[in-house]
This record gives structure tokens, C-alpha cells and sequence, in this order.
């Protein structure tokens, strides 16, 4: 896991955080593809993750996990445009 860490790592957005009613923009669910559990996907949180689109550059933190698969949810500072899901994002650091 270090060596995967000292790398460039770059996980999928899956959608945004959603509830019955309401969609948060600002919060996504990230898969990384070489984390496959809880406690691998623990090691990531507060950590900051970057979407690049163009010259813009949408930062946001690692907050929680999300389910048992080893997603997790990222807060970006400003919400993420709908171009964004199944896009790359990278960790920043």
C-alpha cells in the first residue's frame, strides 16, 4: 500500500451523494481502484483529492467511508458540474 501511495493514485467519481430527495453537489462518492475494503479505504481520509477539467481545478478532502466496499466520500469546496461523474480525480495529498 505505501509504494501505491507514494504514486500518482487516481480513483473514478461514482455519483454524487444523494438522499431521497435532495442531490449534494458538493459531496461525491469516489472508488479507488486498487482499494478493495473498509480499512484500506480508512488510510485515505483527510486526505485532499483534485478534478481537473481544463484550467479549472476543483479541490476537496477525503471525509468518510461509504459502505463496506471501500468507496469514500469526498467534500469539494465548490460543487462538482455534472461532466465530472465517471471522470478521473487524483489525490493530491
Amino acid at each position: 500500500m505505501k509504494t501505491l501511495m507514494a504514486q500518482e493514485v487516481q480513483g473514478i467519481i461514482v455519483n454524487y451523494r444523494v438522499g431521497p430527495k435532495t442531490q449534494k453537489p458538493k459531496e461525491c462518492i469516489v472508488q479507488f481502484p486498487h482499494v478493495k475494503s473498509v480499512s484500506e479505504a480508512g488510510r485515505l481520509v483527510g486526505r485532499k483529492v483534485a478534478w481537473k477539467n481544463g484550467k479549472n481545478r476543483f479541490v476537496g478532502k477525503i471525509v468518510a467511508l461509504h459502505g463496506k466496499k471501500g468507496l469514500v466520500r469526498v467534500r469539494f469546496r465548490k460543487g462538482l458540474p455534472g461532466q465530472a461523474l465517471g471522470t478521473k480525480v487524483e489525490l493530491a495529498g
